[in-house]
């Protein structure tokens, strides 16, 4: 499956994307507010593509000018995700490499991708949280129509070793029916 949005090519990870992905992935400023730690090896990379980013929903996020992988999308399903039991929700995930902070990339994604998921699989409520000083990816939220829904003060982060305070927000259909006519 591939999703153009105006600047963007969202398509599946493939191992040649390890050095792209490790270029960006290797910024101590991209991972750990997200939840993992910076990667250290070009293998470590290719390994993450091979066992991390091969969800069904899973993208890599990619410039229309030459494909080249600069983020990552991704809606979690039911089994891959601790924010829903349910099959007809998901949760939403992403990053984007440093370079391209800023220039509105990541919402453009968000925005094909939530279409996605409630047009072609049928979700009715997707999913999506930040860590406490995470605002970049909380203005994502806001930007893409994401509601609060709960805050917690001791969420395990087990890849950092880590307990932060999470903030959860969510999306219904029919919300994103109404702002989207």
């Amino acid at each position: 499956m591939i999703i153009n949005t105006e600047r963007l090519i969202l398509r599946p990870w493939n191992e040649s994307d390890a050095s792209s992905l490790y270029k960006y992935a290797k910024d101590p400023d991209i991972g750990p507010i997200a939840g993992w730690p910076p990667h250290s090896s070009m293998e470590e990379s290719r390994d993450v593509i091979r066992n991390v980013f091969c969800g069904p929903e899973c993208y890599a996020v990619c410039s229309k000018t030459d494909n080249v992988a600069i983020g990552c999308i991704e809606l979690k399903l039911n089994g891959k995700t601790d924010m829903t039991e349910r099959d007809d929700e998901c949760e939403l995930g992403y990053w984007i490499g440093k370079d391209f902070w800023g220039q509105g990339l990541i919402p453009e994604a968000a925005r094909a991708l939530i279409r996605h998921g409630f047009e072609k699989l049928n979700m009715n409520v997707i999913w999506c949280g930040y860590y406490d000083g995470n605002t970049k990816s909380k203005r994502v939220q806001e930007k893409t129509g994401f509601v609060y829904h709960h805050t917690c003060e001791e969420v395990a982060v087990p890849l950092m070793g880590e307990v932060r305070i999470g903030h959860t927000n969510y999306l219904t259909n029919e919300q994103w029916r109404l702002n989207n006519r």
